[in-house]
């Protein structure tokens, strides 16, 4: 007895209803409707790539006149059912199939006639008909391909072939392209575009913001579904920003449609791989097979890429990478099913990678499998300590390490810790763990490596207390003498972090000379990005070096060229340092310029060094105190030197005694400076220069003179301090009654102040210099050119505004927020607040209104 056929579905011919919502996306409608004027346009996307909803969009957007069929295919149609529901579709349309109604249409050889009559019939068509084929993948065997080739290139001209898969039909699409009888649609050409994104992630509602459009954009890399996804789940929740902040959020998001439409639709071997080789971010062919065991792994790569499986072949290479969020939800199956896996796969890859001679991979993969003695050894041993410290976005980085224990044995765990300490600014936490990675090398039974001592000493001279700075060097240069020409070459930031831990050491023992003798060293052994942190910290703390010894001019270039620097190579606020700013800071107090030290001061908070590292959080301290001088409150500038500081050097504790003491004179007790600077030992000239102030405010000249001396015979004396010892000399004929000599004197201060308009000693002189100052004969332009308080519009401007800052100033000039302006010039929150920190910075102002007022006042808006 015959079975009956099954009766033809009128869905499988219906064009799919479009989902609410839906974006209309014309570009790709457009190219939709220019390929259909050929004979064959192909759509090719991995799953949810919305290949079926352009389609649909594109058909329902036709004049109902316009001939079209649609036949969507499913995973138990045979080759007979199909051509079935093409001949049903042609009837239906009332046009001619060449078979009678529902007649199954056999492709094997035997009924070649029936497609050869369904070809012939398509030939005889008046006019143009668009057939659109949904879900070409489904289809089991070659048998479909193989007669849409025969009708496709027998049909004629009337005939407008469209087909909807995730991987590429067999038919000769290479002779296709060649002849131009072909136009593709693919993947690449789905991805939504940002305002694509923006149209679907807002849906009726107001347009999201713009960061919650760059966020969802990014991690899916503009995948419709995945973001159709998010947006429904970002609906359901109360912080939408946070929702598109969280990584975990989208990936629960899509989890779902990800494991049941793209996993579960693998063979099992492909399946297995994908969960085995997600736990990586790329993969290549020879790591996939040591983490499956499977010699065809490469293979099954490629037919993962053929069929659009969220696989990407990197070009011209062996390697593969994920969809991130695909990755992620791999990852999170395999936790689910086999949480003791994923380690074990980590540090499987860790050695292949380590094997291969790629050391940061190999670290990356043992951190993340726990593997932490492995990812110390290999960190070390490939001196990827110092990149560590000293190159922006290195691999490894102190993140890499946050988990690792602290009580790991063996030399390189410690020695890692260590560094990761000083990254943090944590000196003291850095030299508690290098003390116990040094003896831990002390106790081991064969010599340390050369690679263990050359960490070891690096780091202790980038934490070396008083005193240890030349010999540390001095080590350090020896062992980097053994290094091969490939390992320098490879390192070109362990030169100069050498020169610049020791002009550090240098610094903090008090020679300020040797120390920015030895930061320009440092800033000259600069080369290229990978150093281009360093040339930044090194150029901020030789502008620092600068001020101190009074070269205003030179602290000025030098900190401007640190800042351009961190602008240029987009340095991020956690590693950029506040010296520059402290620099520029110190500038514009000397020379009475209160607004831009102000500025400069806010400027350098984001910045971890300044608050974290001792000498630059004295600094700070001492800037504080001196602008509260300056401005005329003495509380405030005493109140400023009792906060918490890190523990400090000898020299900055010295420096801020010289503040302390300072402050009470200008507050009229110099009792109190007497009391402070008792305090400390033999210190800098600039201790004793204030100490023989201290003294003749106290009514004892003679004791002031001594004191001034012999700090004129000291050797480190800065161009400051001379200027403050003319003063007291002038101070000191004045009180003595010698008007004449007093004048003199306060002549050669002005000489030696003028050329770097050193103007606050005499501000903060007192008023007997105004009035010895009425009669300098020559000297009375020069003084009124040093002591007068800068013209606002004279002030200077670092840098040029860049066109996109005038932009954002032009809206904040419209009393815009900064949302706003966001919103106006299509940008995320975060990048507008970066261009208002450098258009501060630029024009020397710490707010938005004085930024304006500045800027009309150089005519820039």
């Amino acid at each position: 007895m015959a079975v009956p056929e099954d009766p033809l579905l009128a869905a499988k011919l219906a064009v799919p209803v479009q989902a609410p919502g839906l974006v209309r996306r014309e570009r790709l409608l457009d190219r939709l409707t220019a390929g259909t004027a050929g004979p064959l346009t192909l759509i090719t996307g991995a799953a949810g790539a919305g290949k079926t909803a352009l389609a649909a969009s594109w058909a329902l957007s036709r004049p109902e006149s316009a001939p079209l069929v649609w036949v969507t295919v499913e995973e138990d149609d045979t080759p007979a059912s199909f051509w079935a529901y093409v001949a049903e579709g042609l009837r239906r349309r009332g046009l001619p199939s060449g078979t009678g109604p529902g007649t199954p249409v056999p492709a094997d050889a035997a009924a070649r006639s029936q497609l050869v009559r369904l070809a012939a019939a398509f030939e005889r068509l008046p006019d143009p008909l668009v057939m659109v084929v949904d879900g070409l993948d489904r289809v089991p065997g070659r048998e479909v391909h193989d007669g849409l080739r025969f009708v496709t290139e027998h049909a004629g001209p009337a005939l407008r072939l469209v087909l909807i898969s995730r991987e590429d039909p067999g038919l000769p699409l290479h002779r296709y392209r060649a002849e131009g009888r072909l136009q593709e649609i693919r993947e690449a050409d789905l991805a939504f575009t940002r305002h694509e994104a923006a149209l679907l992630l807002g849906g009726p509602g107001p347009a999201p913001d713009d960061e919650v459009v760059d966020l969802l954009l990014g991690r899916t890399e503009g995948w419709a579904a995945g973001l159709r996804l998010c947006a429904l789940a970002m609906a359901r929740t109360a912080d939408p920003a946070g929702f598109a902040r969280s990584f975990t959020a989208s990936e629960q998001a899509v989890s779902d449609y990800l494991l049941t439409e793209v996993l579960a639709a693998q063979p099992t071997p492909a399946r297995e791989l994908l969960l085995r080789t997600g736990v990586l971010d790329l993969v290549h062919a020879d790591l996939a097979a040591a983490l499956t065991g499977r010699a065809d792994a490469e293979r099954t790569l490629q037919e993962l890429v053929r069929c659009h499986a969220f696989v990407e072949p990197l070009a011209g290479t062996r390697w593969y990478r994920f969809h991130p969020l695909f990755a992620e939800v791999l990852r999170a199956h395999l936790r689910s099913l086999r949480p003791e896996l994923e380690p074990r796969l980590h540090r499987r890859a860790a050695r292949w990678y380590a094997d291969g001679g790629r050391p940061a991979e190999a670290v990356d993969q043992a951190a993340a499998g726990g593997d932490w003695d492995f990812a110390a050894a290999q960190t070390v041993r490939h001196l990827m300590v110092a990149p560590l410290l000293a190159v922006p976005g290195a691999t490894p980085s102190a993140d890499t390490f946050t988990d690792m224990p602290a009580d790991l044995p063996g030399a390189a765990p410690a020695l890692v810790a260590a560094a990761c300490r000083l990254s943090h600014h944590d000196a003291a936490g850095c030299g508690t763990r290098l003390a116990w990675a040094e003896r831990r090398m002390h106790d081991a039974d064969r010599p340390p490596e050369p690679a263990d001592q050359l960490t070891a000493v690096l780091l202790r001279l980038l934490s070396a207390p008083d005193g240890q700075g030349d010999a540390e060097a001095r080590r350090a240069a020896a062992l980097m003498a053994h290094l091969t020409p490939e390992e320098r070459a490879g390192h070109p930031e362990i030169e100069p972090l050498r020169l610049y831990g020791h002009a550090l050491a240098r610094r903090r023992a008090g020679a300020l000379r040797a120390a920015r003798d030895g930061l320009e060293q440092a800033v000259a052994a600069c080369s290229g990005d990978p150093t281009a942190l360093l040339r930044h910290r090194s150029l901020g703390r030789l502008a620092l070096a600068d001020a101190a010894a009074g070269a205003l001019a030179w602290a000025q270039e030098h900190g401007t060229a640190s800042l351009a620097v961190a602008d240029r190579y987009g340095l991020p606020d956690a590693q950029r340092s506040g010296a520059a700013d402290l620099a520029l800071a110190a500038v514009a107090v000397e020379r009475g310029d209160l607004g831009t030290a102000a500025a400069h001061l806010d400027g350098c908070e984001p910045f971890p060094d300044t608050s974290r590292d001792a000498d630059l959080a004295t600094e700070r301290l001492v800037l504080r105190s001196r602008l509260a001088v300056a401005r005329g409150r003495w509380q405030e500038a005493l109140d400023v030197l009792d906060e918490p500081a890190p523990p400090a050097s000898p020299d900055a504790v010295a420096r801020l005694a010289v503040a302390h003491a300072s402050a009470a004179l200008a507050h009229g007790d110099p009792g109190t400076a007497l009391v402070v600077l008792a305090e400390l030992p033999e210190g800098p000239p600039a201790c004793t220069v204030v100490l023989a102030e201290a003294h003749l405010a106290a009514g004892r000249p003679d004791q002031a003179l001594r004191l001034v001396a012999r700090a004129e015979d000291a050797e480190e004396a800065t161009d400051a301090d001379r200027v403050r010892l003319e003063l007291l000399r002038a101070h000191h004929a004045l009180l003595a009654g010698d008007e004449s000599a007093a004048r003199d004197r306060l002549a050669q201060a002005v000489d030696r102040a003028l050329p770097e308009l050193l103007r606050r000693p005499f501000t903060e002189a007192g008023p007997w210099v105004r009035h010895l100052a009425r009669d300098l004969n020559g000297h009375a332009d020069a003084y009124v050119r040093l002591t007068g308080a800068p013209a606002r519009s004279e002030a200077l401007v670092v840098e040029q505004l860049s066109p996109r800052e005038k932009e954002v100033l032009r809206q904040v000039a419209r009393m815009m927020s900064t949302e706003e302006v966001a919103a106006e010039l299509r940008l995320s929150v975060n990048t507008v607040k970066t261009h208002l920190r450098g258009i501060y910075r630029k024009l020397c102002v710490s707010r938005r209104r004085d930024a304006v007022e500045r800027a009309r006042e150089l005519h820039i808006l």
